[in-house]
């Protein structure tokens, strides 16, 4: 077995280089901080070949976490945003029958002695499709390229599968679990069954907007409910991942990191906003960052760490924290 800070993949699973060329770049760091129970989770989903389900506010790194979990063991990521629309179908492949049939009409209007003196190519279009090739009208989504993955496995997101159909995860279960195969019946017995040599490491987000999902996917996830960091240490760990370089000590974007009194004192009133209680949407850790990097660089306010300090002075930026009415008024209108 070999370890990569902290998540374990066994070595015949690991990319022949060391790192899949299509691996998020391994000289720009995605910034997370995974608690050891996070770490634990991830491991556990690699280990027992489940899909890992993660929850918890908007905005805590749920989506991050695939593309830290990616970068690290440098795995291809593909990523399946989820719609109202979405089917589970369409996170292997879709068969595209309507351009099929059209270039199927263009080639027979191409012919020499029917509407054009000038022919195209016998068998495929000008775009390199053959119509008597079923396949080069197959799409493959995020599951079907990593089940064609011959060289190692990728890490998939589904994210925010709680947004599609009830019957959505349910029809997911055939593919996430042994034998991890599909077939394309469109292909006319052209394309054999695709089955995974290395499952994808499915990692699933959810925030809970239709409520629980359906007992049988719940039964066959790992599952993981991600925390707000609610202490100042762990803030200032966030935001030294977030913004530091091991290279430069610099912010990513080549700015100099916030002062030390400007960190504690954001640390300290963002929290005390937080945890009193009145907030009908409570700012997550994204929002808590853009609004420290607004204090540190989009405008230099004097005295800047006491005034955080104050209780009773008005919060700067309020617009990046707070995107309910409710709040906005209690915070910056009246404030």
């Amino acid at each position: 077995m070999t370890e990569s800070t902290g998540f374990i993949l066994s070595q015949e699973c690991r990319p022949p280089s060391g790192r899949h060329p299509d691996a998020p770049a391994k000289e720009k760091p995605e910034p997370y901080v995974a608690a050891d129970a996070l770490v634990t989770a991830v491991n556990l989903a690699i280990y027992l070949r489940r899909p890992l389900l993660l929850e918890g506010e908007a905005g805590c790194g749920k989506s991050r976490l695939a593309r830290h979990v990616a970068h690290q063991l440098g795995l291809p990521l593909y990523e399946w945003p989820v719609r109202s629309t979405s089917r589970a179908q369409e996170g292997l492949y879709t068969y595209d029958s309507i351009l099929r049939l059209h270039d199927v009409h263009l080639r027979q209007a191409n012919k020499p002695g029917l509407f054009s003196a000038k022919s195209a190519p016998l068998g495929r279009t000008a775009k390199g499709r053959n119509p008597e090739n079923p396949m080069d009208y197959v799409n493959f989504g995020a599951l079907g390229k990593a089940f064609r993955l011959a060289e190692c496995p990728a890490v998939v997101l589904i994210d925010e599968i709680d947004k599609a159909d009830i019957d959505f995860p349910n029809d997911l279960l055939t593919v996430l679990e042994q034998p991890w195969q599909f077939e394309i019946p469109e292909a006319d017995d052209g394309m054999p069954r695709i089955v995974a040599k290395h499952p994808p490491i499915v990692i699933i987000t959810s925030n809970k907007e239709k409520g629980n999902l359906p007992e049988p996917f719940l039964r066959r996830c790992v599952y993981f409910y991600i925390e707000f960091p609610s202490d100042k240490d762990r803030l200032k760990a966030i935001i030294n991942a977030h913004y530091m370089t091991e290279q430069s000590g610099k912010f990513g974007d080549g700015h100099t990191s916030p002062s030390a009194a400007l960190t504690e004192a954001a640390c300290e009133r963002f929290l005390a906003v937080r945890n009193k209680g009145d907030l009908h949407k409570k700012p997550g850790t994204s929002e808590f960052l853009d609004w420290l990097e607004a204090m540190r660089g989009f405008c230099d306010l004097p005295g800047l760490a006491e005034t955080l300090r104050s209780d009773e002075a008005k919060l700067p930026y309020p617009e990046l924290l707070f995107k309910i009415h409710d709040d906005w008024w209690r915070y910056a209108a009246k404030l």
